[in-house]
């Protein structure tokens, strides 16, 4: 998978100040391509000026056709809003024969089913990469969203004909479930890999069969830019394995991509929901504060009495979805605490994130 640089959005909504966390959020994944100048969180009253469409007209590999397979959008019918409509989304597909990857453009939504309006997102996973996941960025007071991302998914090519896509539309909500909007499955084998596909689909259901997270952590974050104070408050954490005795959480500062400073939890036992309530402070000048990268990890000791990760959440300029948000917003909003659940990531995926260079070994001075 391949990972874009990002810049921090520069504005976001106003979040809640941190308190008991009651239910959930978020995740991430192989590569999203989009502008991040603007913001993940649309105001609905500040459109931006103009939108970026990162278009796939055109190819690296010879083989594929360049020109579009797109029905006539004016002879869809719209929607009539009865029991079996769920909107429809616009995707665009190509497959990279030279890079062996499928690139899918999340175009537009249309119609989508709700109750008054909605804050939506997408949700993107194929078949043969169980819990690697992307998300586009919230939009919000709207059932009809526009966004204009496009995510690369690596898929060699003698297994497209058994990968199947899938998208979920969800309505973002900040300390609760995120409610499912529609749903689509599309077997990559029906789509010809040999030319460039844009067109409508219709939205089913959502389903129940997406894998369960792996646990998820609430904490909250505050910058203060005059003292270069960051505080990261462990609150607490859920849905953890059964099989756990100890369990404790380390947070951890890598600055150029190196490791700098660590601290960890205090150990809680024999509990899946453990709640922390701890905080800690690291001095980061302000000049710094867009090289630093801020990973929490969930460790625990199992019935082997062996430490191991279960989860990691990485936070910083390199981040990706809602901890790139959460990020965002402790900096644009400045002294205030900012909570959020978010949903742990696989160590290894997140260690491939960060590249981390070998730490330095400064030589120990002889007497």
């Amino acid at each position: 998978m391949r990972c874009v640089p990002r810049k921090i959005p520069g504005s976001s909504p106003a979040r809640q100040e941190h308190g008991p966390c009651t239910r959930s959020t978020q995740h991430s994944g192989p590569s999203w391509h989009h502008s991040y100048d603007r913001d993940h969180h649309q105001d609905p009253l500040k459109q931006p000026k103009g939108k970026e469409a990162v278009g796939l007209g055109s190819t690296r590999s010879s083989s594929t056709t360049t020109h579009l397979v797109q029905p006539d959008v004016d002879n869809l019918e719209p929607s009539s809003g009865g029991p079996g409509q769920w909107g429809r989304l616009l995707l665009l597909l190509e497959y990279d024969f030279g890079s062996q990857e499928i690139k899918v453009g999340v175009k537009q939504a249309m119609d989508l089913r709700a109750e008054g309006t909605a804050d939506p997102y997408a949700r993107v996973s194929i078949s043969t990469q169980a819990g690697h996941r992307l998300e586009t960025k919230v939009h919000r007071g709207t059932l009809s969203p526009v966004f204009e991302e496009t995510c690369c998914f690596p898929v060699p090519q003698a297994e497209l004909a058994r990968t199947t896509l899938h998208i979920r539309l969800l309505d973002f909500k900040r300390f609760s479930e995120h409610e499912p909007l529609g749903e689509l499955c599309l077997p990559l084998g029906t789509v010809d890999p040999q030319h460039v596909v844009e067109r409508w689909y219709q939205l089913g259901p959502p389903g129940t069969t997406e894998p369960e997270p792996t646990g998820e952590l609430c904490f909250s974050l505050r910058y203060v830019p005059s003292s270069g104070r960051l505080t990261v408050v462990v609150l607490e954490a859920r849905g953890l394995s059964t099989e756990l005795t100890d369990t404790y959480v380390k947070v951890q500062l890598m600055l150029n991509r190196r490791k700098w400073k660590k601290k960890a939890t205090s150990v809680k036992k024999g509990t899946v929901s453990p709640y922390f309530n701890e905080a800690f402070t690291f001095l980061v000048p302000f000049s710094q504060i867009q090289s630093v990268d801020l990973v929490l990890a969930v460790w625990a000791r199992g019935l082997q009495l062996q430490a191991e990760p279960l989860g990691k959440v990485l936070l910083g300029p390199r981040a990706s979805g809602q901890p790139l948000q959460h990020w965002a917003d402790m900096l644009a909003h400045a002294r205030r605490p900012i909570a959020q659940w978010h949903r742990l990531q696989p160590a290894g995926e997140v260690d491939r994130v960060l590249a981390l260079k070998p730490r330095l070994h400064l030589p120990v001075p002889r007497s």
